[in-house]
């Protein structure tokens, strides 16, 4: 594998931003509970270093995230806001509840310049965010402080072992040097070798693929979006033609989506598929059927049965199923202490998998994120326009379609959406955008068509900026844009009298609407 991080999550709501900066210096990570991983298996694990994220509670709280303390002879340890109060409390000094909240923009003195401080100037200024109630109130026997906001501990470093701590989180953009500092302690404390990258990857995936399978058959769900795209070709590039890709026409697809696939996969790409038109199928089962939760579970169901059928109507004894799955499904699933967080919402290829199926999973992109994902995608030489493509849900339009899903109301989303992503290539902002899509709300409107009134269905545009998708701001489109989207739709698709465009972030929000 190389080097790696091991990532204990303490429960802060910046762990997956940790290891972002840690992948972005090109140094695998992995996040695990707290909770959930024994010393021995630590040690197993063989880290070459370990972080301790920030988390919500107080080390003096009774059932508080915690850690053997022989932790800190396993490898480099670095602790982060909780993580450091955790360090000082097992190393002797006492954590105390400050008079308030130290929250937001914070400006640190930087008191030692060797560890995550290397490369600073002595006594020298910097801006970093706080996020924490409790503080050190004194470094433990041992250490020596390497950094002060204002009274308050802001970093600390042991004398003679590999732990250093800060108070701040170096992970957020709003800390001004803070990959600076996390580099200093991958590369200088930890002595990482920064060999993360694309091709490594692949290479060690094709090897694990290879083993994993022997001489058997794989079948892969593809969807034509990035995510299952880019596992199709990575497994293809293992097995050849002991891969069969099964593309599934639910009738919840993007306007010509099948062709699409069809052409790239069957003809550019030799890879064998195998086209299922099942869109009566998903249809019908989704008929009179409004909850999201529901919608997807049926959905991800109805995948497995299709795929089964597929399989045995082709005469091939299929033993494994590839899914796109990426590692913020996987994150997002688990909490701190273990324990199942909570559902926001199901993926269809994550918790709406239909129980007992035959097949054992091969998830080649579940350590994934996004963004890592396309650069994967680049490196086997998948065409920019199919690893740029803006993210699709594995339920397809179903979960756009607010309400009850019918065929006539998935056509005019279908058409509305394909409008909408038209302009916005014609614009040349499509690259700009990290997804965007149309929304069939399930109300009515009045309006004035040829001076007659209407009483018709409203269409709300969602377009965000993100990395991957983890956080999302709403994106500022030039008004002449959306003015030009807005006609269009309510001119050319019959039904619709209304555009709204939504303006909400995530969080609060999510991306999609369901």
């Amino acid at each position: 594998m190389g080097s790696r991080i091991l990532i204990l999550d303490c429960g802060s709501q910046f762990t997956q931003l940790i290891a972002r900066r840690v992948r972005e210096a090109r140094v695998y990570s992995e996040i695990h509970p707290v909770a959930t991983r024994s010393l021995e298996w630590i040690r197993e694990w063989k880290p070459d270093g370990i972080i301790l994220s920030g988390g919500p509670n107080s080390v003096n709280d009774a059932g508080a995230p915690t850690i053997d303390p022989a932790l800190l002879d396993v490898a480099p340890v670095l602790g982060v806001c909780y993580g450091m109060q955790l360090i000082a409390k097992l190393s002797g000094a006492p954590v105390v509840a400050a008079g308030r909240r130290e929250y937001g923009r914070a400006e640190i003195e930087v008191l030692d310049t060797t560890g995550l401080f290397g490369g600073f100037a002595p006594g020298e200024k910097s801006t970093v965010w706080m996020s924490h109630g409790d503080h050190v109130d004194e470094v433990p026997p041992g250490f020596v402080a390497t950094a002060r906001s204002g009274h308050t501990l802001a970093g600390m470093r042991h004398t003679s072992r590999p732990i250093h701590c800060m108070q701040f989180h170096a992970e957020v953009a709003h800390t001004a040097r803070g990959a600076e500092m996390i580099e200093n302690f991958l590369f200088d404390v930890c002595q990482c070798t920064p060999d993360w990258t694309p091709g490594h990857f692949i290479d060690l995936e094709v090897a694990r693929i290879r083993e994993l399978v022997g001489d058997k058959r794989v079948i892969c769900g593809l969807s034509g979006g990035v995510d299952s795209s880019v596992a199709a070709v990575l497994v293809h590039r293992a097995i050849g033609d002991q891969l069969t890709c099964v593309f599934v026409d639910t009738g919840l697809l993007r306007l010509h989506e099948r062709e699409q696939v069809e052409r790239m996969f069957g003809s550019h790409m030799g890879i064998k598929l195998v086209t299922v038109r099942a869109e009566e199928r998903f249809l019908s089962a989704l008929a009179g059927v409004d909850e999201p939760e529901r919608k997807r579970t049926i959905i991800g169901h109805t995948f497995i049965d299709v795929f089964e059928d597929a399989t045995s109507e082709a005469g091939k004894d299929a033993d494994f199923l590839v899914q796109g799955t990426l590692y913020p499904d996987v994150i997002e699933s688990v909490s701190a202490t273990g324990g199942p967080s909570a559902t926001i919402k199901t993926h269809h290829n994550v918790g709406g998998l239909k129980p007992g199926m035959k097949f054992t999973l091969i998830e080649p992109l579940r350590e994934l994120f996004k963004d890592e994902v396309r650069n994967v995608g680049r490196e086997l030489g998948l065409p920019e326009e199919m690893v740029g493509r803006h993210p699709f849900p594995g339920p397809g339009l179903a979960i756009r379609v607010l309400g009850a899903v019918s065929e006539p109301v998935v056509d005019m989303l279908r058409r509305a959406d394909a409008i909408y992503l038209e302009e916005i290539r014609a614009a040349g902002l499509y690259n700009e955008i990290w997804q965007a899509f149309a929304v069939f709300l399930p109300v009515r409107s009045v309006g004035v068509m040829g001076d007659g009134r209407t009483y018709e269905h409203v269409i709300a545009l969602r377009a965000v900026t993100s990395t991957d998708g983890m956080t999302a701001d709403w994106y500022q489109f030039p008004h002449e844009v959306l003015g030009r989207i807005s006609s269009r739709i309510i001119n050319e698709v019959d039904g619709i009298n209304r555009v709204v465009y939504d303006v909400s972030s995530k969080p609060p929000a999510t991306i999609e609407w369901e």
